[in-house]
C-alpha cells in the first residue's frame, strides 16, 4: 500500500529535476499527477519517462491565463486535488549594483507570485485535510552574493507557509516548506564547467556531496503524505548540514 494510494496531485516545475523526481516517487506511492513546465518538449519526455498516472498540461506559472487552464484541466477530470506541490521557480545570478528591473522581475515573477497564485487558483479544488508542500531553497537563511532577487523571493516563499498554514488550519489543510540545498539537476549542465561547479558547490557541504533530486522528493513525500498530519507551517531544510553546521 502506497503513501498516497488514490490521491491526486499537482506538482509545478515538473520538467525534470526535483519535480520530476517528485512525481514519480508520488506515482510510486499511488498517487495520480498532474505535471506542469514551461517547455513542451521537455515536458512530453516528463510525461513519458513517469509512464503512468500522468497528465502534462504545459504552461509558465507566471501566466495567470497558464493557471486557470492547468486547474480547468483537474477540475474537468479530477474535480478535485489533494496535494499541490508548488516547485517551479527562476533563478538568476546579479550584484545590487548589476540588477536591473527585468532581472527582478523575471525571478519574482515565476518565484514568489507564481507560487502565490499556483495555490491561490487551485485552493477551491483543494480537498479539506490535503497538504500543501512548498519548494523554498536554503538560500533564504543566508547571504550569498549576487542572489539577491532569487533568494529573497525564496524567503517569501518560506513566509507563505507560516501565513498560509494559519489561514487554512481550519479546513485541515497543511502548508509546508521544503529548503533543499545544493541538489545536483540537470539545470547546472548549461554552465560553461559543470563538473567544476558542481565540486565547488559539494565542497561547501559538511556531508561533502551535492545532493540528489530523489532525496528531495523523499522529504517532499514526508510533508504531503498522511501520517504526517501533524506537521504544519514548518521549514525541512534537505542541505546536507550546509545551513546547520
Amino acid at each position: 500500500m502506497g503513501k498516497l494510494d488514490g490521491k491526486t496531485a499537482v506538482i509545478t516545475g515538473a520538467s525534470s529535476g526535483i519535480g520530476l523526481a517528485t512525481a514519480k516517487t508520488f506515482v510510486a506511492e499511488g498517487a495520480y499527477v498532474y505535471i506542469t513546465g514551461r517547455r513542451a518538449e521537455e515536458l512530453d519526455k516528463a510525461q513519458a519517462e513517469i509512464g503512468r498516472n500522468v497528465t502534462a498540461v504545459q504552461g509558465d506559472i507566471s501566466r495567470l491565463e497558464d493557471l486557470d487552464r492547468l486547474w480547468q484541466r483537474v477540475r474537468d477530470e479530477s474535480s478535485s486535488v489533494d496535494v499541490i506541490v508548488a516547485n517551479a521557480g527562476h533563478g538568476e545570478q546579479a550584484t545590487l549594483a548589476q540588477a536591473t528591473p527585468e532581472h527582478f522581475d523575471r525571478v519574482f515573477s515565476v518565484t514568489a507570485r507564481g507560487t502565490f497564485f499556483t495555490v491561490q487558483k487551485g485552493l477551491g479544488l483543494l480537498n479539506d485535510n490535503g497538504s500543501v508542500v512548498l519548494i523554498s531553497s536554503g538560500g533564504h537563511m543566508v547571504g550569498t552574493p549576487e542572489y539577491t532577487a532569487y533568494y529573497a523571493a525564496k524567503a517569501a516563499v518560506r513566509s507563505f507557509s507560516r501565513t498560509w498554514a494559519s489561514e487554512l488550519k481550519d479546513r485541515g489543510i497543511r502548508v509546508n516548506t521544503v529548503s533543499p540545498g545544493a541538489i545536483d539537476t540537470p539545470a547546472f549542465d548549461g554552465h560553461d564547467d559543470p563538473e567544476a561547479l558542481r565540486a565547488a558547490l559539494a565542497a561547501m557541504v559538511p556531508m561533502a556531496r551535492m545532493g540528489l533530486p530523489e532525496e528531495i522528493a523523499a522529504a517532499v513525500l514526508f510533508l504531503a503524505a498522511d501520517d504526517n498530519r501533524y506537521t504544519t507551517g514548518t521549514d525541512l531544510v534537505v542541505d546536507g548540514g550546509q545551513t546547520q553546521l
